[in-house]
């Protein structure tokens, strides 16, 4: 596409080189690329075949595509916040992009049957509402019950669906092939990553104290807390780590509409490079707190 032309041809090698001498340099530049990296994601699901999506995609492929689309949305407003030096907010929005990241890989090397396992896991809390409605909720009478349940019924209907549907999501306790997301996440990358990244963003218990001491308190001289009023500043470690598990859901979707060429294979592969290349150099750079 040409907006992704548009894009690659901005970063030439004297402004690259340019931008990575300083650790500011460095930052302000990492904004300005995973800001392109998302526009360049939004292209792709922009992207089909003609002869394999005269329209649009259907039920087998639409899964997968709201999570590839919920990844650059999320990542342009990563960017937001870490061009406003604001690190809580981001550390709040990377825990739904690996998910859904890991999740559309895990779709995309999956079969029909896990694609269908994944839509039917979702209907859990809807089905609990429909069962509700059986049982007499006076909520159904109100004008915002009736709206919900049209929505609940009109999504069923779209997919064929009956409540009578949903064993075996039952039986797995509705959990994707009965797994964890660890055990998704393991089958994807290297599960030592997930406790330095997505573990750490979701503890076993919500409203994570630790949360609390990294991001909203200090700690004083005798050893009790007082608020921290601030935002943490952020830097290209809440950005560039997160990168990494996006951009192969890009190339395998590409790859399964028929729309990877040589010349997608380069951007993608040039996204890896830069994004790889910006981590090493910041890494040999930086001398804050603990090294």
């Amino acid at each position: 596409m040409d907006e992704i032309g548009k894009v690659i041809s901005r970063y030439d090698e004297g402004y690259v080189g340019q931008s990575l001498r300083s650790l500011d340099d460095l930052n302000r530049f990492t904004g300005t690329f995973v800001r392109d990296v998302a526009e360049i994601y939004d292209c792709i699901t922009r992207m089909r075949n003609i002869d394999r999506n005269p329209t649009g995609f259907n039920l087998d492929d639409a899964p997968i595509l709201g999570l590839l689309t919920r990844i650059w949305k999320l990542l342009k407003e990563i960017v937001i916040y870490y061009e406003q030096d604001n690190a809580e907010i981001i550390s709040i929005l990377e825990r739904p992009l690996i998910e859904a990241a890991v999740t559309a890989e895990y779709l995309l090397i999956s079969d029909l049957v896990v694609i269908e396992d994944y839509r039917k896991c979702s209907y859990k809390d809807r089905l609990r509402i429909l069962r509700e409605l059986t049982e007499g909720s006076n909520f159904f009478e109100t004008k915002a019950g009736k709206r919900l349940l049209a929505s609940i019924q009109e999504k069923m209907d779209l997919e064929g669906f009956s409540e009578e549907d949903f064993k075996e999501q039952k039986r797995n306790n509705w959990k994707l092939q009965g797994k964890s997301f660890f055990d998704i996440f393991k089958e994807i990358t290297n599960e030592n990553l997930y406790k330095y990244t997505y573990g750490m963003m979701s503890e076993s218990i919500h409203g994570s104290w630790n949360e609390s001491m990294d991001w909203c308190l200090q700690k004083n001289d005798d050893s009790t807390f007082s608020v921290y009023p601030f935002y943490h500043k952020a830097d290209v470690r809440y950005i560039c780590p997160t990168l990494k598990f996006c951009n192969e859901s890009y190339r395998l979707w590409l790859e399964r509409i028929d729309c990877l060429d040589d010349n997608m294979t380069v951007v993608l592969d040039w996204i890896e490079r830069v994004n790889t290349r910006i981590f090493i150099i910041f890494d040999q750079k930086y001398d804050g707190p603990n090294g």
